[in-house]
């Protein structure tokens, strides 16, 4: 069996904190790959400021551009909205058979893992691996934690301030060539 970590997220957009804590992870649960899956909308968000899936699946794709076992996935998109956790992971178990999912989630949202759909039946059908998030205490210890936020970045640029240390070179230069969040 193939052991893949499902890091979903709106990667609105992807920063360095994404990555390295999925390289991270990868290594501390001994995973043979990480699967950013880039969510077309989490049922418990708002969705005010989300960039169209295609451009947040293409830079998310240049952010992990020669990154080993690590993944951009759209598989989430393709399938019925809103996009449910568990019935992604169902989808993912039917479809790729040799492969043990694990969900990666944040600390913030495994404080609201009772409220997730079929959270009975994630717990007790897949492994889930929870890192920590600012603010909210638990998860896997020992991570080098980035203390970035895809929303501070939003902010930054509209501010005109650099991200280029936030974020890879290639989204850097994609944000600015086309003007997101601006």
């Amino acid at each position: 069996m193939i052991k893949t970590g499902i890091f979903g997220g709106s990667f609105n957009p992807i920063h360095n904190g994404h990555i390295s804590l999925a390289r991270q992870l990868r290594e501390k649960a001994g995973l043979d790959e990480v699967w950013l899956m880039v969510s077309p909308q989490n049922p418990l968000k708002a969705s005010t400021d989300l960039l169209d899936d295609e451009i947040r699946m293409k830079m998310a794709r240049m952010a992990v551009e020669g990154e080993e076992g690590i993944i951009a996935s759209d598989y989430e998109m393709h399938l019925p909205k809103p996009s449910y956790t568990w019935n992604t992971l169902q989808a993912l178990s039917k479809d790729y058979p040799d492969r043990e999912f694990v969900l990666m989630i944040g600390g913030d949202n495994w404080q609201l893992f009772d409220k997730w759909y079929h959270a009975d039946d994630i717990r007790q059908n897949y492994q889930i691996i929870v890192y920590p998030r600012r603010g909210f205490e638990g998860g896997i210890e020992g991570l080098d934690l980035i203390d970035i936020s895809s929303t501070e970045i939003r902010e930054r640029i509209e501010a005109g301030k650099s991200i280029s240390q936030l974020v890879p070179k290639a989204v850097a230069e994609y944000i600015t060539k086309h003007k997101l969040y601006a």
